[in-house]
């Protein structure tokens, strides 16, 4: 009998974050993970520059131009660059692989007290994870200094 198609190619999507997330809780609860650079300053425009900063390297590295941090109590607790072009995936939007190291570094999944300083509007994809995170608040260049709350979107 032959494998169902869906079963399959869902498997096949879902193992490669599956293996990371796995493998990156547990070697962070036992290596420790890097002390991640805070900003002097602890504000909006302090925390993009930050990913603007990370951006900026993307494009150095050959990648596309996006950077995110996310910030809990004032301190960046998990940042990333754009991973799309140099591993490959889709789904290595600056945002995700953000979100996953503020995870691994505050030990948890849930991150409702964190918020997301991002260099452009997360697209529907960042914006289900951050969603689901769940996320408080995201912000970039044009957003409200409060930010704005996650949404599902179809």
């Amino acid at each position: 009998m032959k494998p169902d198609r869906r079963f399959v190619s869902s498997a096949l999507l879902f193992a490669p974050a599956s293996q990371v997330l796995g493998s990156g809780i547990a070697s962070a609860q036992s290596s420790g993970l890097a002390p991640i650079a805070q900003p002097a300053e602890k504000t909006k425009a302090a925390f993009l520059a930050r990913a603007r900063a990370l951006r900026d390297q993307a494009v150095r590295e050959g990648d596309q131009a996006y950077g995110a941090v996310v910030v809990c109590d004032g301190m960046i607790v998990g940042d990333a660059r754009n991973y799309v072009v140099l591993h490959h995936d889709p789904t290595a939007h600056a945002e995700l692989p953000a979100v996953r190291d503020a995870a691994r570094h505050l030990k948890r999944r849930d991150l409702s007290d964190c918020d997301v300083y991002s260099t452009t509007t997360p697209c529907p994809m960042c914006q289900g994870a951050l969603y689901w995170s769940p996320i408080r608040r995201y912000h970039n260049e044009g957003t409200p200094e409060a930010g704005i709350a996650p949404k599902l979107a179809c």
